[in-house]
């Protein structure tokens, strides 16, 4: 069984898959996108991942707001949610993503990845992070959905 891991934003998504044993993740790309409200061509890229990666479930990140309220942009995630639920017909599982990036663009100056370069990676790792932290509360027995 395989997990994907989404780190949806409006003019990207990151994308992890998880090993067989749902251990780690894995980066995979970042699929861009041309414009925030057409999302054809997204969502044909992650059924073919899907497909490719023999994906049973997808995590998607819902980037609530610091004190833990929904903004705009979970609404808009909440929304994308369901079109990948008509689209791939798989369970899509909602994960609190706040400072995923945060920590992303942290790790990669640890690196020492370059600025310039570094936007190329983050929303790959962004997708990691709310996919480890999704594998970690499943390892742990705890219920991922609950936060």
């Amino acid at each position: 069984m395989k997990l994907m891991g989404l780190d949806y934003g409006s003019k990207t998504v990151g994308v992890a898959i998880s090993d067989d044993l749902l251990f780690t993740a894995h980066p995979v790309e970042t699929i861009k996108r041309e414009s925030e409200n057409k999302l054809r061509r997204t969502l044909a890229r992650i059924e073919s991942l899907v497909s490719e990666n023999h994906v049973q479930k997808i995590i998607l990140g819902l980037p609530l707001l610091p004190d833990g309220n929904e903004g705009e942009r979970a609404e808009k995630t909440r929304e994308f949610k369901t079109m990948l639920e008509k689209r791939t017909g798989l369970e899509v599982i909602l994960v609190d993503e706040r400072f995923t990036t945060d920590a992303s663009i942290e790790e990669l100056k640890e690196m020492g990845v370059p600025a310039e370069e570094r936007k190329t990676y983050v929303d790959q790792l962004a997708a990691c992070h709310i996919l480890d932290d999704y594998l970690n509360q499943l390892s742990n027995n705890k219920n991922p959905e609950e936060g």
